[in-house]
């Protein structure tokens, strides 16, 4: 059986972010048990040269939505600046978007896109990608490493959160 470009993306975005969704909600939890604010969590780094807890949740919803939406156009950047204003509850909200527009993209739209030609685009440079040589080895890498790193800046401040947490709704046989 083939396996399909949506199957090997979109299906992966979704089974993350519903992850990601539920760890960010034991967060909260978490923070709000221990009467500590959530927001002190989003300037948090594992060291010092690594960008902040909400770079890395932001950046989960741009290369989920933004990459999908990136082969489509051919053209996928950097994730736009996070707004001054986002808290705790806003970065919850961009994942919860995130997934909820992923739903809704059609599969046949998203395996249609391969063999499509793709540019990473930065101001000083261009990489470019077929639309599958994108996904499975920029975006897809970059979403797992951002959801992984927001999982353990939370696992580092003590959210009593594990793997099962991370791994989100396995597709398992029924």
């Amino acid at each position: 059986m083939a396996v399909s470009l949506y199957d090997l993306s979109v299906v992966n975005y979704l089974q993350t972010l519903g992850a990601v969704e539920g760890f960010l909600a034991k967060g909260l939890s978490h923070f709000q048990g221990s009467n500590a604010d959530p927001n002190a969590v989003l300037d948090e780094k594992l060291c010092g040269d690594m960008l902040p807890f909400k770079f890395q949740v932001w950046a989960t919803a741009h290369h989920s939505l933004g990459a999908i939406k990136g082969v489509k156009e051919g053209v996928f950047g950097p994730p736009s600046p996070i707004p001054a204003t986002m808290d705790y509850a806003g970065l919850q909200k961009a994942v919860t978007e995130a997934r909820e527009a992923l739903q809704q993209v059609k599969a046949a739209d998203v395996d249609a896109v391969q063999g499509k030609d793709v540019t990473f685009q930065l101001p000083t440079m261009k990489i470019p990608f077929t639309a599958e040589g994108f996904l499975l080895s920029f975006s897809l890498p970059n979403f797992y490493f951002h959801a992984t790193t927001a999982y353990d800046i939370l696992r580092h401040k003590g959210v009593p959160i594990g793997k099962r947490d991370f791994l989100g709704r396995m597709r398992i046989k029924s």
